[in-house]
């Protein structure tokens, strides 16, 4: 009881703080945050007048995608569907991703509540879940805690710990007295993505621990996106290189090697490819799209922006001209993959812990990650051993590997067909979910 009243005290404390920080973040995009919503508190204007819901917690875009198919597997059993969210990219992918879902009343969308008992306990009256699944590592003290004295079940599902996180945690245990082996604890149910994960997370607490594999291998690929994306390159007739989902302190020494091999000014002589290959530059974040823009009008690339491309009918001439495309929209990672010759995926070339790239080896696109890769680390070590990716390094080795893929393409379709085996192999995460749920709601 103590940790929890000192841990929701710190919080109460230290909100303003996290919401100076957020707006130093966002900077112009803070309002869309919301951080004052009234849903953040758990007030809700309207009454809640439908069957008693699940409670789907994904934070942000990458739980998003990997909730989707069990969203839509427990809508398909009839079960309404509150979809909570932290982030506003999540909130808009959770809208584009689910949309028939929303527009059908089968699934609402609404800004999770802060983790402060009094809001989850007006959440609670409000909406009286069945039941509380929280994806991949969203474990919130206080929601666990007040869902155990609603009696409510809570499932943490596609669940993953790094070693990393592991330490964090057990240094919060003994900074507040257990907070986080009781909160593990009492979790009703954990779906961990691998045996490691599952290991890591009895470590941390958990008992009722089940090895149920990673939810984003059930991804259903859009077809019409990603045969637009194929019949795109054809049109080009140059190789394609996607640089996608990249991080802060990721662009800059990306976008120079670009430079450097457009130009083959260097102390080592770079390949000139003939054609030049055209990049494509993909921020994981929006708000970080005009900063990317900034530092490629830096180095003097020749580039456009995908939104004003896209539905330019013109713009088949002006690609050749080009030297870089930044992908400055949401939710068509498909399509620029499907369009790739090689993916560099990012979030691994500074210690970000990684991205994720089981898109890009579904549609067969063969991919390249960086070294800090620990959130996706079980995926990781598995793709290797498959031959699906090349894990480098550096971002130079990246590009290395990028020359001799594109000087022999036939090593590069190796690695794309050994991606989509890789991926078919491990296809089913979902099923397992919705037969342990089962399971649990029927003790």
């Amino acid at each position: 009881m103590l940790p929890r009243l000192i841990y929701s005290t710190l919080l109460v404390l230290l909100a303003p703080v996290a919401w100076i920080a957020l707006w130093w973040r966002a900077r112009n995009g803070f309002s869309a945050w919301q951080p004052w919503a009234a849903e953040r508190f758990g007030r809700y204007p309207q009454p809640w007048d439908a069957d008693q819901p699940i409670w789907v917690h994904a934070v942000s875009v990458g739980e998003v995608r990997a909730a989707k198919p069990l969203i839509q597997a427990l809508v398909l059993k009839g079960q309404p569907i509150i979809l909570t969210h932290l982030t506003p990219t999540g909130r808009a992918e959770g809208q584009r991703l689910l949309a028939e879902e929303i527009r059908l009343g089968q699934v609402w969308q609404q800004w999770v509540p802060y983790d402060l008992s009094g809001s989850l306990r007006r959440f609670w009256r409000h909406y009286n879940p069945s039941l509380v699944v929280l994806i991949e590592r969203e474990v919130w003290p206080n929601l666990v805690h007040v869902a155990c004295e609603q009696s409510t079940p809570v499932v943490l599902a596609s669940a993953r710990l790094s070693e990393k996180s592991l330490k964090q945690a057990k240094w919060l245990d003994r900074l507040f007295g257990g907070l986080l082996h009781d909160t593990y604890r009492a979790l009703a149910l954990v779906l961990a993505q691998s045996d490691t994960d599952a290991q890591r997370l009895f470590e941390a607490g958990a008992t009722n621990v089940q090895v149920c594999g990673n939810l984003k291998f059930d991804m259903q690929l859009p077809h019409v996106a990603v045969e637009a994306g194929h019949h795109w390159h054809e049109k080009l007739a140059r190789p394609v290189v996607a640089i996608a989902s990249t991080r802060e302190g990721e662009d800059k020494p990306l976008i120079d090697l670009i430079k450097t091999r457009l130009t083959g000014s260097s102390e080592q002589a770079q390949p000139q490819l003939q054609p030049q290959p055209l990049y494509l530059l993909i921020p994981r974040h929006p708000q970080r799209f005009d900063e990317a823009a900034r530092l490629l009008d830096a180095t003097g690339c020749r580039y456009a922006r995908w939104s004003g491309l896209r539905d330019d009918p013109a713009s088949a001439d002006h690609l050749a001209s080009l030297d870089v495309v930044l992908g400055d929209t949401m939710g068509e990672m498909p399509f620029f993959y499907a369009a790739a010759d090689v993916a560099v995926v990012g979030g691994g070339f500074e210690p970000h812990g990684g991205q994720n790239f089981i898109e890009a080896c579904a549609i067969g696109t063969p991919v390249i990650v960086g070294p800090h890769t620990h959130n996706f680390a079980q995926a990781v070590t598995s793709a290797l051993e498959a031959g699906a990716i090349v894990q480098v390094s550096n971002a130079h080795d990246a590009f290395e590997q990028v020359d001799r893929w594109l000087e022999a393409p036939e090593q590069a379709r190796v690695v794309g067909l050994a991606g989509k085996s890789w991926v078919a192999n491990h296809i089913g995460a979902t099923d397992r979910m919705i037969q342990a749920i089962d399971d649990l709601n029927a003790k």
